[in-house]
């Protein structure tokens, strides 16, 4: 599964509008400017943010975007499903009764593509922009035992 670019840099502004707009609204062109992001872009993205009920926008002088929700409230999910990006890694459409293949019907891996595009939700969905921000993201090459609910170190092989 790739995230695309529109998923991804929708992320990226918003984490970067919760790390700056604490208390004050933030103009997109700060964000562009930080991120690396064109601005007509960033304007695009975040039409659909607002849309979306994730910021809102500020008029005026000193005006721009605040989270419409706490940090720790808005989930990475739900930044990209705002932004009609689906998460899924199935390439048949989500919730359609056709299937992948030519025939309509399902390839031999379906059921597998399509519980790791549920487990990426579930990871997303499970991670805030606080987190985020405050980099409490953890579990990198870590192995979650399912039998066990218990977290594993990997294990390196000794030279």
């Amino acid at each position: 599964m790739k995230l695309s670019t529109k998923g991804r840099y929708a992320v990226m502004a918003m984490v970067d509008l919760a790390d700056s707009g604490r208390d004050r609204p933030v103009a997109l062109a700060d964000i562009a400017e930080r991120q690396e992001i064109s601005l007509s872009y960033l304007e695009q993205l975040f039409g659909k943010l607002r849309k979306g009920g994730l910021v809102r926008s500020v008029r005026g002088p000193g005006g721009g975007y605040m989270l419409a929700r706490t940090a720790q409230e808005t989930r990475i999910a739900d930044v990209i499903l705002a932004v009609d990006e689906p998460i899924r890694a199935t390439r048949c459409k989500s919730g359609s009764p056709k299937g992948c293949k030519a025939d309509k019907g399902r390839c031999l891996t379906h059921e597998l593509w399509e519980e790791l595009g549920n487990q990426i939700y579930l990871y997303l969905s499970s991670v805030s922009l606080a987190d985020v921000v405050d980099r409490r993201i953890s579990g990198v090459g870590r192995m979650f035992d399912r039998r066990t609910t218990q977290v594993h170190e990997p294990q390196v092989a000794a030279q």
